[in-house]
């Protein structure tokens, strides 16, 4: 046994049959995929602040951690003069 395929315009156009509104499933198919899209939308929205978060936060820890490094340097230096004297 075979089956042919048609596609929903074949079928409308050898019945006469013409689905005039969407149907309950067609209309919940579309409710949840703009609803996904909605979550989707707003989860990256919120990575996106966070994104903005951590490079404000990189500015701000920058020179800190770039003093920071200069006093371990300092640190360091005289540490190695007072062990090689």
């Amino acid at each position: 046994m075979t089956v042919e395929l048609i596609t929903t315009r074949d079928y409308e156009a050898r019945t006469g049959y013409r689905t005039l509104a969407p149907t309950k499933s067609n209309e919940i198919k579309v409710e949840e995929t703009s609803e996904m899209l909605l979550y989707e939308e707003l989860s990256r929205a919120r990575i996106r602040d966070l994104e903005e978060g951590v490079r404000a936060q990189r500015a701000r820890s920058g020179p800190r951690a770039a003093r920071r490094w200069t006093k371990v340097a300092r640190w360091a230096t005289r540490r190695a003069e007072r062990l090689q004297a």
